[in-house]
């Protein structure tokens, strides 16, 4: 293959296929100089010689102003947002079916509608008129919010480019199918494409646009994982079927903290938001009893107090089990593990369950010592005092290892009315709110001071 020589002039930037003394462009002489091409191979293959346009490159010290934001008026919704829709924002919104998901969007998209700005709601799943049943059990029938019914993608961009409106809502992104792609509604190419052109499209235009996804078993959106490389911000509905508390929960976002919640309770009138979910993961806790432990916890940037249940009963099968709800099964095997080689207190032959009540979720290590005080609580069949909170994380030698936002953890137990603390050592306790806090370096200590064994 013949290889294809490019020669540019310094003054202008004029390209040619052959060198000259004088630039035909701006007869500046003896400035066209040999350029390399982009990349080897065959232009088919590769970029070739074949150049582009130039960036327009900043420093990190440039001024810009941050994105506007616009307030939905739900303000659940918005803390979880990082604090508003941002516009061109791309937002994925994934849970179990039936958690609540269309319920929560077409209350927003009623929300965004009023405060002004020009909403489109695509159902691809359910009939016009089923959407107009809900709106008129969620009181939302006034709200100028345009519907549309449709799943083909060719036909919904051509709708927003004529309409132009500021936000769209697409659900769900497994039943859009692109006429170019060759294969089923819901397949791995097909969704990749929807919401690559929806995505794309989004940001050229200026809208805003929020994808609702399905999840699959293990509770993970379906379709391929790059889904959420795309977006702005992934958002999990999660919550129980028994329980009437729902849990937006924000594992990305570019524009706020992850890991944010927002916490939303199913009414008869849609879902209402809740200002104070500590007081309503406790409103059911009975007196105190063997097993039951409240845990002060962080969830994004907000302070959430929760009851930690455990039963610990002999086995009758020659394998123990295991079965946890709301916390990783792995953790609650490594605390068991911990206990007995650190303090000489088996678990063998015993059932062990694990149980957060309200069907929340926890994440994170700093439950670890309230794990352990509801396994020896309810394994001793000894109750802990019920104005104390628990919180520490448990290392493989038996220490105990502070943990992060100390003071917000005992401000919002002081603030729920709770009197004393169990802790690790190190923290920062200052502006506990008069609390009564108990520092424990170890695990040891802890199981002798608080269970007198070790």
């Amino acid at each position: 293959m013949a290889k294809t020589h490019t020669f540019t002039c310094n003054a202008c930037g004029a390209s040619s296929t052959k060198w000259s003394g004088r630039c035909e462009a701006c007869g500046e002489w003896n400035s066209i100089v040999e350029e390399a091409p982009l990349s080897a191979g065959p232009a088919k293959k590769s970029l070739g010689g074949k150049r582009g346009r130039a960036l327009n490159l900043t420093d990190l010290s440039s001024d810009e102003v941050p994105p506007p934001r616009t307030h939905s008026g739900i303000a659940e919704l918005d803390r979880v947002l990082g604090g508003g829709l941002v516009p061109s924002s791309a937002i994925l919104v994934g849970g179990d079916p039936g958690i609540g998901k269309s319920t929560l969007l077409l209350q927003a998209a009623a929300s965004f509608a009023r405060k002004g700005l020009k909403t489109i709601y695509v159902s691809g799943e359910e009939a016009s008129a089923q959407v107009r049943m809900r709106a008129d059990r969620l009181g939302l029938r006034d709200a100028p919010v345009q519907l549309a019914t449709e799943t083909n993608l060719r036909d919904i961009l051509t709708t927003l480019e004529t309409e132009k409106p500021q936000l769209a809502i697409i659900d769900s992104i497994q039943t859009m199918w692109a006429d170019n792609v060759e294969s089923a509604p819901g397949s791995v190419s097909q969704v990749r494409a929807a919401a690559h052109e929806l995505t794309t499209f989004a940001k050229r235009r200026g809208m805003s646009v929020i994808l609702v996804g399905h999840v699959t078993k293990d509770g993970q959106i379906a379709g391929p994982r790059v889904i959420e490389h795309m977006v702005d911000t992934v958002l999990y509905f999660e919550g129980e079927r028994g329980h009437q508390f729902r849990i937006l929960r924000a594992v990305k976002n570019r524009f706020g903290p992850a890991d944010e919640i927002g916490v939303f309770e199913m009414t008869g009138n849609g879902l209402s938001e809740v200002t104070n979910p500590s007081a309503l993961f406790l409103s059911e806790r009975d007196k105190p009893a063997p097993g039951s432990v409240v845990f002060a916890g962080i969830e994004g940037t907000r302070p959430v107090l929760c009851e930690l249940q455990a039963l610990v009963a002999p086995s009758p099968h020659s394998q123990a089990r295991r079965a946890v709800v709301g916390w990783d099964s792995g953790r609650l095997a490594m605390i068991l593990a911990v206990l007995e080689a650190r303090c000489g207190i088996p678990f063998t032959g015993l059932d062990v369950y694990l149980n957060v009540a309200g069907g929340m979720r926890i994440t994170e290590p700093a439950a670890d010592l309230a794990v352990a005080a509801a396994l020896l609580s309810a394994r001793e069949d000894t109750a802990l005092p019920a104005d104390t909170v628990v919180f520490g994380e448990i290392s493989l030698s038996g220490a105990l290892r502070p943990v992060g936002q100390t003071e917000n953890r005992l401000k919002e137990a002081a603030k729920l009315g709770f009197s004393g603390a169990i802790a690790p050592s190190g923290g920062k306790t200052s502006g506990a709110g008069g609390l009564n806090i108990q520092k424990m370096p170890d695990l040891t200590a802890f199981v002798g001071e608080i269970f007198g064994a070790g």
